[in-house]
């Protein structure tokens, strides 16, 4: 497994799949990989959902085993049979979706996997977890109770766990995801300084420009096999659009993503005289990790209202108190001329308001029940899928059919775990629920996080058409291109409270990054 060098022989890669194939029922998710991870290199992991990036991350963390071909540690073929293994080997892993346990802290979070005999160190823990997280530029307080931490809040934590292992091969799945610009170069500068000192990175990401611009070496994979490649010469010598060029040819052939466009044109805006949809009036929400305070808005049929900000300043909070998942202290929400802060969620989803979660996983399905299922979580024991408490299976797998050919949901079958499918099947599930029957105004949470190039884009045109229709539309965001291509209206959120609204126009990305910085009031 040695490399050869000039006239010297490198030292072999830190880890190699030779031949790795996975299989599952009706696919294969690896067929036959060959890949090196060398050290000192952060060796970029493309492709779109459902190309195998997860399946390869399960078996190189001890999640699963392959089917056929060997995995090598140091050029010795090694057993990856269980996580701990994988952690005794020195390989760590931040998981696209929060591994954390909710109940615990940060820092017993940290201290889970100790021996089982011995009291956890949680004052050092914390000590260590401060200055690990102080390293890459993120703010957490250890003792912080972690269900009451936002979805980006428990990335970055995760990611601080992953850190404080010392580990000399490190997966981040996806890690700066919800990690605002300036953290994100910050953890790409440390990338980059693990590099030097030996450490072998591997960094998932759907983002072409931290790929070209924190790699050293590109591998792409598609339909479950290894496509190409960018090798470190190759990514010196090309530009940053050379670079991109060849990648988006490896992942989407010559044709590119479907919808893709090289510069979306802003929505214009809504009519003045378009009618009012859903509208809050003064509202407060204190029983939260950020209360939310003196929130205004209106939202009109047929507009797109983006909402940016970095993330955890109350945009969660202020998401769920619309859906009814959290109570307000004071204020009003109206929808469609009726008060509806009385209501549950039931009643609110009855009405008309619907609400897209980031937290796919944890809250917008069960990963054990069937698509079928999920694309009726909200209506379980409601007609026409339910009479009299009795179960119509004939109706329910209909409308799961006419759902998966509607929304492109790419699934061995309607039967099959939500759970087994890849994030951007996931988010067509859940599109696919919120978006039909009734939906009047519907709340976006960051609705393209970790979600390949087709998917984004399938993505927003659903919520473009949702808008076409005469829904009102919220859609939270970190990421500012995705609000101006979206968005007739972006409001900035900090601390809890709305600083600002600003149209659309030719300036809204300097008026809104001066309303996130503080310099504009």
């Amino acid at each position: 497994m040695a490399e050869t060098v000039g006239t010297a022989v490198a030292p072999p890669p830190l880890v190699a799949l030779s031949g790795v194939t996975k299989r599952y029922p009706g696919i294969v998710a690896n067929d036959r990989i060959d890949m090196a991870f060398w050290p000192g290199e952060v060796h970029v992991l493309l492709g779109e959902n459902g190309a195998g990036k997860s399946t390869l991350v399960g078996m190189l963390a001890g999640l699963q085993q392959p089917d056929e071909g060997v995995i090598f540690l140091n050029g010795a073929p090694v057993q990856l049979s269980s996580p701990e293994r994988a952690l005794d080997l020195g390989i760590s892993t931040v998981f696209q979706h929060s591994m954390l346990v909710p109940t615990l802290t940060l820092a017993e979070n940290a201290a889970l996997g100790g021996r089982w005999w011995q009291s956890p160190d949680r004052k050092g823990v914390a000590a260590k977890m401060a200055e690990t997280a102080a390293r890459i530029g993120v703010t957490l307080t250890p003792a912080a109770l972690t269900e009451t931490l936002s979805l980006g809040e428990r990335q970055q934590a995760e990611i601080v766990r992953a850190l404080m292992r010392g580990a000399k091969f490190l997966i981040l799945d996806e890690a700066t995801a919800m990690l605002t610009p300036r953290d994100a170069a910050r953890l790409g500068a440390l990338m980059r300084r693990l590099a030097a000192e030996g450490v072998a990175v591997v960094f998932i990401t759907h983002k072409l420009n931290e790929a070209i611009e924190y790699g050293d070496r590109v591998s792409v994979l598609r339909l479950g096999r290894k496509v190409g490649g960018l090798s470190p010469q190759e990514l010196r010598a090309l530009d940053a659009q050379s670079a991109t060029d060849r990648i988006v040819s490896l992942m989407f052939g010559a044709a590119g993503p479907r919808g893709d466009r090289q510069k979306a044109d802003a929505p214009p805006p809504v009519a003045s005289d378009a009618p009012v949809v859903l509208e809050c009036l003064a509202l407060h929400v204190e029983a939260a990790a950020v209360p939310v305070s003196a929130i205004n808005l209106k939202i009109a049929a047929g507009e797109i209202l983006g909402i940016a900000g970095i993330d955890g300043n109350g945009q969660k909070e202020l998401a769920e108190a619309l859906a009814g998942q959290r109570p307000i202290s004071s204020g009003r929400i109206r929808l469609d001329g009726a008060f509806i802060e009385g209501l549950d969620v039931g009643a609110r989803r009855r009405a008309g308001l619907r609400y897209v979660t980031d937290d796919r996983l944890g809250e917008g399905t069960v990963g054990s029940f069937a698509v079928a299922i999920n694309l009726l979580l909200k209506q379980i024991g409601r007609p026409p899928f339910w009479q009299d408490g009795i179960e119509r299976p004939r109706r329910i797998d209909d409308n799961a059919r006419a759902m998966v050919k509607a929304f492109d949901i790419r699934t061995p079958s309607i039967r099959t775990p939500v759970g087994k499918l890849s994030g951007g099947n996931i988010q067509k599930v859940l599109l696919a629920r919120e978006l039909t029957d009734s939906a009047r105004a519907v709340i976006f949470a960051k609705p393209t996080y970790g979600l390949d190039l087709n998917n984004i884009a399938a993505t927003r045109r659903r919520i473009r058409e949702a808008a076409d229709r005469g829904c009102a539309a919220i859609v939270i965001s970190t990421e500012l291109d995705e609000l101006l291509e979206l968005s007739n209206r972006i409001a900035v959120m900090s601390q809890g409270r709305i600083v600002g609204i600003v149209p659309n126009d030719g300036a809204a990305r300097q008026r809104i990054g001066e309303l996130m910085s503080g310099v504009a009031a």
